[in-house]
This record gives structure tokens, sequence and C-alpha cells, in this order.
């Protein structure tokens, strides 16, 4: 009846095991031992348990903490609710140990189209049960909050990282200023021709973009969508700053003659608490870190493919 009763309040699993704690040592005391806290946290959850069952749970007398009859019927339903929670604990824990589930990974959308698309297929190919997701956007999805498993964020500064975040330091990511190499070529035949900026929306012209031997004139060229900006570049529209891997693997596209690279962080693949323990999301890491590794120059701007 007690219990009956008790269903319509909600009950903390962990107060619960306070209480199996108590009844099992026979003391506060030996309960705080066993479960590495203070007595009073002890005495607090006992009493907010008693408190949400409307009922005394112990008797305490010279020998210690002995469980009322209330006490005993709780006793009985709390060791049934342990079983439970091991066997809950045990099925899920083995499911995550295993090579299949949900492995949800965001990083900046120019990540996954120019880099990193032809490795999931290789990693999806070498797991054929986990199911990747990939986020690709721009902004930054919480990982606290299990929107993903993995993060790959260029992070300019690396006392930004949520101190909760377990971080593996992947490759420096530069940028470069580019055009394409047929407009390059119409602007050395005849250098009076103005070249203009092409820019996203969101932002402008970077000072180290400034940089070259190309002059900057004439209004500049907006656009947002990140497709569409790389498509005006290779058109010859005007010129612009790009990640380096994004630069130099295009064979349509050339750095300004007398421009430099310009650090923009460190890439960071990034995991969260429990989650990072999984055995998908460590095959995944493990894998994606060693393909990281060998795109170090690419991602550095150190694989100049001409201008």
């Amino acid at each position: 009846m007690l219990i009956a009763q008790s269903y319509s309040r909600m009950i903390d699993w962990d107060d619960v095991r306070f209480f199996l704690a108590v009844a099992r040592g026979g003391s506060v005391r030996a309960a705080a031992e066993r479960l590495g806290v203070n007595h009073s946290t002890v005495l607090r959850r006992i009493a907010q348990l008693e408190e949400r069952l409307g009922a005394q749970l112990f008797d305490k007398l010279p020998s210690g903490y002995r469980p009322t009859e209330a006490g005993e019927e709780v006793l009985s339903l709390a060791e049934q609710m342990e079983i439970s929670s091991l066997q809950l604990e045990t099925r899920v824990l083995g499911r995550d140990q295993s090579a299949r589930g949900l492995l949800r990974v965001t990083m900046a959308p120019t990540l996954a189209s120019h880099l990193l698309m032809p490795d999931f297929a290789d990693f999806a190919r070498l797991h054929p049960e986990i199911e990747v997701d990939v986020h690709a956007s721009d902004d930054a999805v919480n990982l606290t909050n299990r929107q993903a498993d993995v993060a790959l964020r260029v992070v300019y500064d690396r006392a930004s990282l949520p101190l909760n975040l377990h971080g593996l330091k992947g490759p420096e990511v530069a940028g470069g200023v580019y055009v394409s190499r047929e407009r390059l070529a119409a602007w050395r035949a005849d250098p009076s021709q103005p070249v203009r900026w092409i820019v996203k929306q969101f932002d402008g012209l970077p000072d180290w973009g400034r940089q070259g031997d190309i002059p900057i004139a004439g209004v500049p060229f907006c656009t947002a969508e990140a497709g569409a900006h790389l498509a005006a570049l290779r058109q010859g529209i005007g010129i612009t700053t790009l990640p380096c891997f994004v630069g130099d693997a295009d064979p349509l596209l050339a750095r300004v003659p007398g421009s430099v690279t310009h650090k923009h962080g460190t890439l960071w693949l990034l995991t969260q608490g429990e989650t990072r323990k999984t055995k998908r999301v460590r095959l995944f890491t493990d894998f994606i870190s060693k393909r990281l590794a060998g795109y170090a120059a690419l991602l550095a701007g150190r694989c100049r493919t001409g201008g």
C-alpha cells in the first residue's frame, strides 16, 4: 500500500541507494564510508526519501539503524530496483561496447564536403553496423546535451574549450587568399583590370586577406552560402579567402601571388563524459585521428599547388 501511494511521487534512485546502504550497513557511518560521502549527506538523502514516501523508514536504536515495517517493505522493493538497474546497466554497456549503434558527428560543412567524406566512406565500409549521422554545420552543437557524440572543431584558443569535454588535439588549420587560374591569367595579361573581393554576408575583408600582388578594386560580390561562395570564385568573379585544404586541393584555383597563409586555429576532436568510452566512439576517434594526421600538411597550407 505504501509503494502504491508513492507512485504519484518522483523517487530518486540515488536516494534509494543511500537507503540500501544504511539498511545493509546498519548505521549512517557505515553507509557514508561505503558510498564515499559525509555523514550529513546520508542523513539528508534518507530524510528526502522519507518525505517523498510519507513514512519513517528507520528506527534509531543503540545498536544502530533498523528498518521500520514500512522500511522493510521499501527494502524488498529497493533490492528489486537494484537488480533491475544492474541488468539495465549491463545490457546498455554490452550494447555500447559493440561495434553498432548510432554515431553522431558534427563539424563545419567544408570539413565534411572538401576533406573527410572519403574517410567517412571508408569508416562506414569497415563498420557497416554503425549508423553514422554527420551534422555539417557552422553552429556549435552541444555535446553535453548529447546532441552529438563527436565534434570536430577548429579552436582558436585552447582555453576556450569546455572543461567537461575530452579533447584530442589535431593539426593546425590555415587559410589563404585564392583566385581562379583563369582570372589570374587575365590579370597578369592586363594588371589594370579591377579585381573585386568575394565576401560572405556575415564577414568582411580580413586584414590579412588584403596581402598579395593583386589590388582589390570595385564593389564586393556577396554570397553567404559556402557552395555559392566557391562557385563564384571558380567563375573568376574575384578573389577571396579559403581554408587551405579547400583552395590548395582545387585544380581550378591558385593562391594570389604575394599572399601569405593565416593560421585559423587548431583542429580538435572532442567527446564528452561516458560517451567517449563506448566502442563505436573509440573506433571512430582512433580512425579519424590517424586520417587527420595524414592531412596535417594540407590543413596547414604546406601543399601549395601553384600560383
